[in-house]
């Protein structure tokens, strides 16, 4: 059958390409998809080309589909799963796969596997390392966002905590601790921030920060009476006019802080992680730089007498999806608080190279649609032109300014 992608042929080089999908092997499972969201990881396989550890050396020869955070339906299963898939049932992937040793990765490695794609065919070591999930949610978009979600839900897990004298680590965060969200009023730092409030380990406290006054206003509108409600108090800091941020910062936690995540890979952010922790305090360098020699200034009196320890987290594994997708049925997670922008496969390619001049947060590509990116903060203004956004503007208003199933229903059935 034919299937239109965005592919990656080389550094900086992506194409729409369409082409002939090969019929499924009896270990195959094609899919239709319907939605991916774009992430920061794809702009780096995309400026990269070759040269980013999970896309292959021929390429050129054997362009791979981009994009991993995607969900849609599978519409035919190989004879190996078909007691374990049906067609029509909702799904998304975890993907890292590390099969074998390998790199390899759906949205970087494969040349009919990705989430770009109006149909994709998924290889069999998806299905035999467990990672083909079904969700039961209703919106697409859900599914999509399960796998940034479980990046941060990792993030969480990978803490740890000791005890003086005892060789043993308890993992996770702090639960009724003080944590602090440095430049975290993107998309990953509110997905912490809302699974921080909904966790079973929840903080007490819990600090976020940004230099964005914009990004910081639109996280407290959507997240101060949640976390009220739940019990956790949050401050939302704006660090751009403040001479002595890590000075400010201790006036809310004057021993420091038990887990600290930075979201930015810049040297300043990290140090001031490194400045803030309290006694045991775990700093997770949450950002993948680009630069392989990025380093920055760490308290090591304080990794010596107080026991701070730096981790770094990149991804999460199934277990995290699964709970991500399970907290999302159940209405506990909302991943919508990441969604800033909605598009069409027209423009993933111009998104993803452009991914860190564009302002808001997740960029939400629905691939059987031509639709240029569009900001949601703009369908009002949008509908003088076109009354399906004047509707789509009244969907968001009534669901207090968040993309939704309603959204994502309506956005299906009107738009080609």
């Amino acid at each position: 059958m034919k299937a239109r992608a965005l592919r990656i042929h080389g550094a900086s080089d992506l194409r729409i390409d369409e082409f002939e999908l090969p019929k499924i092997n009896d270990d195959e499972i094609l899919v239709k998809v319907v939605s991916d969201s774009i992430c920061m990881s794809t702009y780096k396989c995309a400026i990269l080309g070759p040269k980013h550890k999970r896309v292959h050396s021929d390429v050129a020869q054997h362009p791979a589909i981009t994009g991993h955070e995607f969900a849609g339906d599978i519409v035919e299963v190989g004879e190996k799963y078909k007691d374990q898939f049906k067609a029509g049932m909702k799904f998304t992937l975890q993907p890292a796969l590390n099969y074998k040793g390998t790199m390899w990765s759906p949205g970087y490695s494969y040349e009919f596997c990705g989430g770009d794609a109006t149909y994709c065919i998924l290889p069999p070591e998806v299905m035999e390392l467990g990672c083909l999930l079904e969700y039961k949610g209703e919106a697409y978009f859900e599914a999509s966002l399960a796998e940034p979600m479980s990046c941060c839900i990792g993030a969480f897990h990978a803490c740890f905590h000791t005890e003086m004298g005892v060789y043993a680590h308890t993992m996770g965060i702090k639960q009724g601790g003080n944590i602090a969200l440095l430049a975290a009023a993107g998309p990953m730092g509110l997905g912490a921030l809302t699974y921080a409030i909904h966790s079973e380990h929840r903080p007490s406290l819990i600090v976020l920060t940004d230099i964005n006054s914009k990004r910081l206003s639109r996280a407290k509108f959507l997240f101060e009476k949640e976390a009220q409600e739940c019990g956790v108090r949050v401050e939302f800091i704006n660090t751009s006019n403040i001479d002595d941020v890590a000075n400010y910062l201790r006036r809310f936690s004057p021993l420091g802080f038990d887990d600290v995540f930075a979201f930015a890979p810049i040297a300043s952010v990290v140090q001031l992680g490194s400045d803030i922790l309290g006694r045991d305090g775990c700093l997770n360098f949450f950002a993948g730089p680009i630069d392989k020699q990025f380093c920055a200034p760490l308290n090591f009196y304080d990794v010596h007498y107080n026991s701070t320890h730096v981790i770094g987290t990149t991804g999460g594994n199934t277990y995290d999806m699964l709970e991500s997708l399970r907290m999302t049925e159940k209405k506990q997670l909302d991943p919508a608080v990441m969604i800033t922008h909605i598009g069409g496969l027209n423009c993933a390619a111009e998104t993803t190279l452009n991914l860190p001049k564009i302002p808001g947060g997740k960029k939400l590509i629905y691939t059987h649609l031509d639709l240029p990116l569009t900001a949601i903060e703009d369908f009002r203004t949008l509908s003088v032109k076109d009354i399906r956004f004047g509707i789509l503007a009244d969907i968001i208003d009534a669901h207090n300014g968040l993309w939704c199933v309603e959204a994502e229903k309506y956005l299906l059935n009107n738009w080609t």
